[in-house]
C-alpha cells in the first residue's frame, strides 16, 4: 500500500493555495471548477486541499477544525535544503512558528509551523 494524498480541510482554498506557494514554493497543480478542491504539485504523494464545505459531503459527521490557537495532533513534514531559511521564509510568507529550528538527537534539524488555518507543518532534514 503507497500514501497517495495528504488532504487538509481548510477555510479558503485560495488563500491556502497561495500560503503553500509562497511559504513552501510548492507549485498549484489542479483546482476543481467548483472551487471546494484543489492540489499542490509535491512528488508523489499529493498534498491537497478540501474545503470545510465539501468535507461535509465527505466526513460522514464531525470533525475538529485545524485551528491556530490549538494545533491538531497531526503534521505533514517538508524536507528543505536549508530548515533555517525554509523556516525564516515561511513565517515571512505568514507561518505561525511553534519551534524555531533545533537539531534533535537523532541528528534532524527540525521546526515547527502552523499554516494559515492552525494544521503542523514540520520542516525536518536529516543531518547524517
Amino acid at each position: 500500500m503507497k500514501l497517495s494524498y495528504v488532504i487538509l480541510y481548510v477555510q479558503d482554498i485560495e488563500a491556502s493555495i497561495v500560503f503553500y506557494q509562497k511559504a513552501f514554493a510548492l507549485k498549484h497543480r489542479f483546482t476543481h471548477e467548483s472551487g471546494d478542491y484543489a492540489e499542490m504539485d509535491t512528488g508523489a504523494t499529493t498534498l491537497a486541499f478540501c474545503s470545510h464545505e465539501l468535507a461535509k459531503s465527505v466526513v460522514d459527521g464531525q470533525y475538529m477544525k485545524a485551528a491556530q490557537d490549538m494545533p491538531i495532533g497531526s503534521q505533514i513534514t517538508f524536507e528543505p535544503d536549508d530548515v533555517k531559511e525554509a523556516y525564516q521564509h515561511a513565517l515571512q510568507a505568514g507561518a505561525k512558528s511553534i519551534s524555531a529550528p533545533v537539531v534533535k538527537p537523532w541528528n534532524f534539524e527540525v521546526a515547527m509551523l502552523q499554516d494559515v488555518d492552525g494544521h503542523m507543518v514540520e520542516l525536518a532534514k536529516n543531518l547524517a
